[in-house]
């Protein structure tokens, strides 16, 4: 099952309307090789600021490493630990703090690094996968576990696999999934001047 939106304002591409963050995963079904190379180079393609690619990513695979798949499960909050340990793949996204070229700071590296983290998203969805991004983690602990240098910070941990069945999950987060999705209307993000709306201009 996946989520409906429920106040689309215009029509999106599918692949973006399709994607969304459950956290009913199927533990029965491991990630192909090739499924999960195309999500990574898909994250490889991704625009950054003077092409610095500051992302970096920590890949555990519970079918391949499990050590490592363990060891990125227990950097999780408790709560998302309870249904992240039936995700077969689970990925740390880190960027960097300053640019490679010259050594000065960049602050875009964060930015860039989420841009990379929604190409593999598509991706993702694209192949008939689903993802879901946490920031709950103990940044702390993963720079330690996974011997992140200084000059990059941790920035999230995504759960990548296929659908499993709703009724897996404890009810709390089984009311969560059945929600339907729902965005701001455009009119409280999109602005000409700060909020003041911008509104689309038909054609004469």
């Amino acid at each position: 099952m996946s989520q409906q939106q429920s106040n689309p304002q215009t029509d999106i591409h599918p692949i973006i309307a399709r994607r969304w963050s459950p956290r009913a995963f199927d533990d029965d079904r491991t990630v192909e090789p090739e499924a999960l190379t195309t999500c990574l180079e898909a994250a490889r393609w991704s625009s950054s600021c003077f092409g610095d690619e500051p992302w970096r990513f920590i890949v555990t695979d519970k079918s391949h490493n499990p050590e490592g798949w363990n060891k990125m499960l227990a950097i999780l909050v408790e709560k998302n630990q309870l249904w992240a340990k039936h995700a077969p793949v689970l990925i740390l996204a880190c960027a960097a703090q300053n640019f490679s070229h010259n050594g000065s700071a960049n602050r875009w590296g964060q930015y860039d690094t989420g841009q990379a983290m929604m190409s593999l998203a598509l991706q993702a969805t694209a192949v008939g996968l689903i993802t879901h991004s946490m920031g709950g983690f103990d940044a702390a602990l993963a720079t330690t576990t996974f011997n992140i240098p200084d000059d990059f910070t941790p920035m999230s941990v995504t759960a990548l696999g296929y659908l499993g069945q709703t009724e897996s999950l404890d009810e709390g987060f089984r009311s969560i999934e059945m929600t339907e999705r729902r965005r701001k209307p455009i009119h409280e993000i999109a602005f000409t001047s700060w909020n003041e709306s911008w509104q689309a201009q038909e054609r004469k």
